[in-house]
């Protein structure tokens, strides 16, 4: 619990949370950080409007909002900016350096969840199995004259090799369960881990081409930077195996959309299942929402109650550690 001992600087602080979103949905709340100042909560924030909303802030806390140079000099009194993620882009990190602004992330919150998530997409994609019990529902089993049927292939994944790009906490704990379920893991890094190697069975490291090569299955965990934007597309594919399945929680803009739609209705990609996409909320002329193997989930794999509790917690915890002078997952 944070002590009521605040510096002088930091009475009646005004905290602002620009786009709270689906946080504290299933009766989460930020009540706690109300012990800090005056807190003001919105839902989410249009570009638009966060100087109008912010200027008198002493506290931003946001999740996608952008915090450019023109926001930050906007808000004379801004002394602190809590981004409510692990990914930091939407905000102006050297010009806060500038300005003496501090920046903190709330880092692995969703570890456990997202990799959940991953291994979910691919079993979806191995078994169908949601697809198969809809079909249940509809009577298909009850005409069917045989005593059980099936609508596509079933893959075992065993011995599959799962390809793996980026080997961070949440690449590290999907290979960890692949390697768990009897799969070869192949994993594209520049820094190679020994003990992780001899702790996981089937477990290699390799370059981000030769991962691309050999994956039955390719799973993309690395951030998004100016050099691997996009790199998913017809140049890198064409390197993949004929019938290999996507599968990406990472960023959207990781792909050329409109090279894996075309290699989606080629067959060579055999199915993608993506939790993001270059543009969000998704948009309706998005090459990818019309083609029938690729199937995509809106943003949601942090989103599980534990992890939503444990960003709230975070936050609190950042934002004390702040006030009391110290500074927790700091970025600037």
């Amino acid at each position: 619990m944070w002590k009521e001992d605040k510096n002088k600087a930091f009475e009646n602080l005004k905290i602002v949370i620009l786009d709270e979103n689906i946080i504290t949905k299933d009766g989460l709340s930020w009540e706690r950080l109300k012990e800090f100042g005056e807190l003001t909560v919105y839902h989410n924030t249009p570009q638009g409007e966060i100087i109008k909303r912010c200027k008198d802030a002493d506290v931003i806390l946001t999740s996608k909002c952008r915090i450019t140079k023109a926001v930050i000099d906007a808000c004379e009194k801004l002394k602190y900016i809590g981004v409510l993620a692990t990914g930091y882009n939407m905000v102006d990190l050297e010009y806060a350096k500038e300005k003496s602004i501090t920046v903190t992330n709330v880092p692995a919150y969703s570890t456990a969840s997202v990799a959940q998530f991953t291994i979910s997409m691919i079993l979806m994609l191995a078994t169908h199995a949601e697809q198969h019990a809809q079909a249940v529902k509809k009577g298909m089993w009850v005409t069917s004259k045989e005593f059980c049927f099936t609508m596509t292939p079933q893959i075992e994944l065993e011995k599959k090799v799962l390809g793996i790009i980026g080997f961070g906490r949440i690449g590290r704990s999907v290979a960890r369960i692949a390697s768990a379920m009897g799969m070869k893991v192949v994993i594209a890094t520049n820094h190679p881990d020994e003990i992780f190697r001899r702790e996981n069975k089937n477990v290699q490291f390799a370059s981000q081409d030769y991962t691309m090569r050999t994956a039955d299955i390719l799973s993309l965990h690395c951030p998004l930077t100016d050099e691997n934007e996009g790199f998913i597309d017809k140049t890198n594919i064409s390197k993949m195996k004929n019938g290999v399945m996507l599968v990406n929680v990472a960023r959207g803009k990781l792909i050329n959309e409109k090279d894996l739609a075309e290699n989606l209705r080629s067959g060579k990609i055999k199915a993608a299942a993506l939790d993001v996409l270059s543009v969000e909320p998704a948009q309706k002329d998005n090459v990818l929402l019309t083609e029938p193997n690729c199937f995509i989930t809106p943003h949601m794999a942090w989103a599980t109650r534990e992890a939503r509790e444990r960003l709230i917690n975070w936050t609190y915890d950042n934002l004390a550690a702040f006030l009391q002078g110290e500074v927790l997952n700091r970025l600037a």
